[in-house]
């Protein structure tokens, strides 16, 4: 049935790509209809495991579920809000997606798999009765695109109070689809970030070991989220941090791109005016639990003889004493100390530790100050958002650089894009995101709806596009002569994209089971000439052009050009950063076109399947081969 799935609009069907995988592998362990036999595969894992009762695992309510859901191909596509983007043309791949994530995951599955370098996500903490995602969207008795369009009513939600018999199950079924899914965006050197709270930190850990490997592990970082001490007589233990774990998608590919290093830290100055700037200093004598080389040290100032162990030879230390980075504190009379530079702590950087203090790594108080002075004075326009330097400090030890992708499908009021654009304008990097948020109803009695925000989704774009207008500000009033004919010294943007249904009614097409590929075909055939081809005449040319070659592998900071040459139809080059290729969404490709093709031989050649008569295909698929794309 491939062939039916690609002309369905259908993304990549995960089950069915692992199964040929599998096949291709061990074509022994299939039956001679093509089927999986599970214990011949229990025979190559471990021949015990067929008789085995019983073994670790980790199990609950639901996974097995939560599994096949997330390996179900989406219908789904992308539609551009061109109202609600701010600088379009200069987004270059940065994108605020509205809708629900797990669907939006698949959408993105054929163009941005393996593509992604980074990861953060912030998802619900299944606590005070916290909504789990509905992910049933398919079902006959409710109307999917009433679900996560955006409607008067919003989007369904269910809640997941603790009184339910599954209230881990619940949270579970709704996570492990979702990360069963980033782990397929992730590229091979990538790296996930997760932030959660005492309630589910344990299954957490559980499901990644399981999604990510255990061994690709690389830390759980403790976050303080609040800057003063809760001081609550109810409990034993007052809660200041959150918990942030990490896994790399391979460890090794993680080491070898390099390991991140977040911003240095301690306090530097040149009181001695040295010609090479600002240093500190720290014991050249060893600590109590270490060992180093015994020799004595006779402090110049003061004649003073010091019988220590130090942290160099002898020989090294005269050539620091030489090199002016030896130092003697308490006016000359206290023991050497090694000098460092602050130019070569910047070059070296600083790893990161398992303790983010709220100083470095900014909190929840001062997160909630900037999100007020960002919506001019309206206080509690979101609840407890992510301070910026900490999705700061997260995107530099994964090592995000150049044009690497950022992906946060639990976006909520957008932290990570206000983090990514303000570091970008800082050491001028081209660091792309993608956001992707649930468009959530707000309640009518928060400050945010009285403001006129009716969704989460709404914040998370307002948010960022008052964060691109106070930078474009700021650079304006220190460099006024830059802002010239239109020009900006930075310049970022950003697209919206709203979930939805196909462009293509194909969609809605339902294979007959007792039929063959080839009847289906032909019956698929027969649905697309009464049903799409006026419809597509209808519908905005950019959104076909998007779902086309969305669904063909191109990410949607594609360059499209009209090529010169094609007398009867509208040929297009289209290019992403990975792949090219010449599109034409017209109704009837012309036999000179056929023609005009000759030259563009090498590359790849997408059109839609009706718009080919049998000449016109068989002569293409001749001059083309593998890379005509007819669908």
């Amino acid at each position: 049935m491939d062939n039916l799935d690609k002309r369905m609009m259908q993304t990549p069907d995960l089950n069915k790509e692992r199964l040929e995988k599998l096949k291709n592998f061990f074509p022994d362990i299939f039956t001679v209809e093509g089927k999986l036999n599970p214990d011949e595969l229990k025979k190559i894992i471990d021949p015990e495991l067929v008789k085995e009762a019983e073994r670790f695992e980790f199990k609950w309510f639901g996974k097995s579920e939560a599994k096949r859901t997330a390996f179900t191909p989406s219908k789904a596509t992308l539609i551009y809000d061109e109202a609600r983007s701010v600088n379009p043309d200069d987004a270059d791949g940065n994108m605020i997606i509205e809708g629900e994530n797990l669907e939006l995951l698949k959408v993105l599955l054929s163009a941005y798999r393996e593509r992604i370098k980074c990861i953060y996500i912030d998802p619900p903490y299944n606590v005070d009765g916290d909504f789990v995602y509905n992910d049933n969207w398919d079902e006959s008795k409710e109307d999917y695109w009433e679900h996560i369009g955006v409607t008067e009513n919003g989007v369904q939600i269910d809640t997941n109070s603790e009184a339910s018999g599954r209230f881990h199950s619940n949270w579970m079924n709704m996570m492990y689809p979702r990360l069963l899914l980033a782990r397929q965006l992730l590229k091979e050197d990538g790296v996930i970030f997760i932030s959660i709270d005492d309630n589910e930190i344990h299954n957490l850990r559980k499901i990644c070991d399981e999604i990510f490997g255990e061994s690709n592990f690389e830390g759980h970082i403790h976050w303080r989220r609040r800057h003063n001490q809760p001081n609550d007589k109810t409990k034993m233990i007052g809660l200041v941090a959150e918990h942030i774990i990490s896994y790399s998608k391979n460890k090794e590919a993680y080491k070898q791109s390099g390991v991140g290093k977040v911003d240095i830290t301690g306090k530097f100055s040149n009181p001695n005016n040295d010609p090479r700037g600002d240093w500190a200093s720290k014991p050249w004598k060893v600590g109590s639990d270490q060992s180093g080389s015994r020799y004595k040290i006779i402090n110049p100032n003061n004649n003073a003889v010091y019988d220590e162990e130090w942290m160099g030879d002898e020989q090294t230390y005269q050539q620091l004493l030489a090199d002016n980075r030896i130092v003697f504190p308490r006016n000359g009379e206290g023991l050497p100390r090694k000098k460092y530079y602050k130019y070569e702590r910047e070059e070296e950087g600083q790893c990161a530790t398992n303790w983010w203090s709220h100083q470095e790594f900014g909190h929840n108080q001062g997160a909630n100050d900037e999100m007020t002075a960002l919506f001019d004075g309206i206080k509690n326009i979101f609840s407890n958002p992510k301070p910026k330097e900490l999705i700061r400090g997260l995107i530099q030890i994964a090592n995000v650089k150049e044009n690497n992708i950022v992906l946060d499908f639990f976006a909520g009021s957008g932290t990570t894009a206000h983090a990514i654009m303000e570091l970008n304008k800082e050491d001028g990097g081209n660091r792309k995101f993608i956001l992707i948020q649930l468009p959530e109803k707000i309640d009518k009695k928060s400050e945010a709806y009285k403001a006129d925000y009716k969704k989460i989704s709404d914040i998370t774009i307002e948010r960022n596009k008052r964060v691109i207008e106070k930078i474009e500000k700021e650079e304006k009033e220190k460099n006024p002569d830059l802002f010239t004919d239109g020009q900006k010294p930075f310049k970022t943007g950003f697209k919206v994209y709203k979930l939805a249904k196909s462009n293509f009614p194909r969609v809605d097409f339902a294979p007959d089971p007792t039929k063959s590929e080839k009847e289906n075909l032909a019956l698929l055939d027969k649905y697309i000439q009464e049903k799409e081809a006026m419809y597509l005449a209808l519908i905005d040319e950019k959104n076909i052009f998007d779902e086309a070659l969305l669904k063909n592998g191109f990410m949607l900071n594609y360059k499209l050009e009209q090529i010169n040459g094609f007398t009867k139809n509208k040929v297009f080059h289209a290019k992403d950063d990975f792949k090219e290729c010449l599109i034409c969404m017209e109704m009837n490709i012309a036999k000179e076109t056929l023609k005009e093709l000759e030259k563009y031989k090498d590359k790849i050649f997408i059109c839609l399947e009706r718009s080919l008569d049998t000449t016109t295909k068989w002569n293409l698929k001749h001059l083309l081969g593998d890379k005509l794309i007819a669908f």
